[in-house]
């Protein structure tokens, strides 16, 4: 048997001679092991083959040298293999169904797209297919097809069977069209789809678009959805979903035969200025991908802070947040997890930020046991029912369902209640055993009546004011900062901490002093960061004393 593509490049990855990510190792592994050992699918290598001959033999450059035959690279073609090789022994329809392949940029993505596109609405055998080029604004998706369309022009053969009309590309031949649609186009539940190309998953904020062409495949015989994406800053969204998914797929704690992730990308941030690691990311590097262009970048980032997370997160495909944040993805990231029940913390220290009571409000409480270094956090959350399905769309994060997972509360009506914070620091004492020593607070929103009422159940002098300002809080923030990423804190992997520490930003005075700010974006929430600060403040404050106790 002649060797596949799969083969050769699951031989060159493994033998060293192609630098691979652990994640392309992990599904060339598993794409050798069903070569070898076929089970409900099996594999046809004329089926396999079939979209790489296509796209070779019809699809011409439209960029650089105009009209060139398009030559795909081994790590193409090992793709083209895995994705339309491998299909049901009994229907001959096609395993796979779903396709997540993230790459840096610049490897080639909205050529194979184009093409992939074309292949499947002119040559995969599917009546009256619909194929979609997607993104959440016109301009993305228009990226694609417009070079579909250049292909197209570019080649006599492809010409006589798709014409340009007004919002597409018709094939005369399967009565097929291509189009190019966004997020805030109508009519996006009542696709028919065949093959959707999602461009640029990572940018998309709100899942709807994802959810809404999965759904329109169902009546399709063997549909693709094929969603080819550097990382982004958008953190929490459909991105972070799939990415996870994949992750879970690949090790095995997911069975989804249906689904198919190569992920290229760094396996430790510290390879970011190792040349020999950069393949990595980029598979198209030297041949699709400019070496020096790249390597100016990586320079440049060296010098320029404000840049490496651009180049650490769209080159590299490292998880990171804005380059304006104040936290890096690694400093913030703890996965670390525990029980209260299991760890016996017997006293805590509080902090809580009321913000404005129509928005999300937090509450914290810190812990720690004797001879440990680590900080470990409780936390609560509270959003005014009135407003929960409104200030999902808005904030882009999925309210509904950390409330579900008991990381939000919702409270009666339109406004959160202040004295549900002071509800749930009585749970804790009654329920969990943690007595809180001190509770800190920022007496903006707060009034006596809710101060008294702290007073009498804790104690008169356990309520302590913290003002917001670089005098009080600097030097506590810049510590919190060291600490974090040193994993001192842990946050029991509580995806609302997460948000709102990737969110926080900071303004500076003239002396180097720091305070917390909100970014330009207001919904981008903060509330819980600041509550851990507002904590941070009263137990580096009241350290000793609480030592003691413990």
């Amino acid at each position: 048997m002649i060797q596949t593509y799969i083969e050769e490049y699951y031989d060159a990855i493994m033998s060293g001679d192609i630098n691979a990510c652990k994640r392309i190792k992990q599904v060339y592994s598993m794409l050798y092991k069903q070569l070898k050992h076929p089970g409900k699918y099996v594999y046809d290598n004329d089926l396999a083959n079939l979209p790489i001959e296509f796209i070779e033999r019809f699809c011409k450059q439209a960029q650089g040298v105009a009209g060139r035959p398009l030559e795909l690279m081994l790590f193409q073609k090992a793709k083209f293999q895995a994705v339309f090789g491998f299909v049901d022994a009994k229907t001959y329809f096609r395993k796979v169904d779903e396709v997540l392949d993230i790459r840096g940029r610049k490897n080639g993505k909205t050529t194979e797209n184009a093409a992939t596109s074309i292949f499947l609405t002119v040559g995969d055998g599917e009546a009256a297919a619909e194929s979609y080029f997607l993104a959440t604004k016109k301009e993305q998706s228009l990226k694609g097809f417009n070079e579909a369309w250049n292909m197209v022009k570019q080649s006599k053969e492809l010409r006589r069977v798709l014409r340009k009309r007004k919002s597409d590309l018709y094939c005369v031949m399967t009565l097929g069209f291509i189009q190019a649609l966004s997020s805030n186009d109508n009519g996006l539940d009542g696709l028919n789809v065949h093959s959707a190309i999602i461009d640029e998953l990572a940018a998309i904020k709100k899942r709807d678009l994802y959810d809404l062409i999965k759904q329109g495949t169902s009546s399709r015989r063997q549909p693709l959805i094929n969603c080819i994406t550097t990382n982004g800053f958008v953190r929490h969204s459909i991105y972070d979903s799939q990415y996870e998914y994949a992750c879970k797929v690949l090790d095995g704690k997911i069975d989804d035969p249906s689904f198919l992730a190569f992920i290229y990308e760094l396996d430790d941030k510290d390879e970011w200025d190792n040349e020999e690691m950069w393949i990595k990311a980029n598979p198209g590097l030297d041949f699709i991908k400019d070496r020096e262009k790249l390597r100016a970048n990586v320079n440049k980032a060296k010098e320029d802070p404000a840049f490496k997370p651009t180049v650490l997160v769209k080159d590299f495909n490292m998880t990171e947040n804005a380059a304006t944040r104040w936290l890096r993805w690694d400093e913030l990231n703890n996965e670390e997890s525990f029980t209260i029940a299991d760890m016996g913390f017997r006293y805590g220290i509080g902090g809580f930020d009321l913000a404005e009571t129509t928005d999300l409000a937090a509450a914290k409480a810190a812990m720690m046991k004797k001879d440990d270094p680590k900080v470990y956090w409780k936390s609560m959350y509270w959003i005014p029912e009135a407003l929960l399905e409104k200030k999902e769309l808005m904030d882009s994060v999925p309210y509904q369902l950390w409330e579900k997972q008991d990381l939000i509360r919702v409270c009666e009506g339109n406004r959160v209640n202040p004295y549900d914070m002071l509800s749930w620091y009585i749970e804790l004492q009654e329920n969990d055993g943690v007595n809180m020593l001190y509770i800190g607070y920022d007496p903006w929103h707060v009034d006596e009546s809710l101060l008294q009422a702290y007073e009498n159940y804790f104690g008169k002098n356990v309520m302590i004011e913290v003002r917001q300002g670089p005098y009080t809080l600097s030097v506590p923030m810049k510590e919190f900062k060291a600490e974090l990423d040193a994993d001192i804190h842990v946050y029991n992997n509580n995806p609302v901490d997460k948000w709102c520490l990737s969110n926080l930003e900071i303004k500076t005075d003239i002396n180097g002093n720091i305070q917390p700010i909100k970014g330009m974006d207001s919904t981008q929430r903060i509330d819980g960061a600041v509550a851990q600060i507002i904590a941070k403040v009263i137990l580096r404050d009241k350290m000793a004393e609480y030592e003691n106790m413990i």
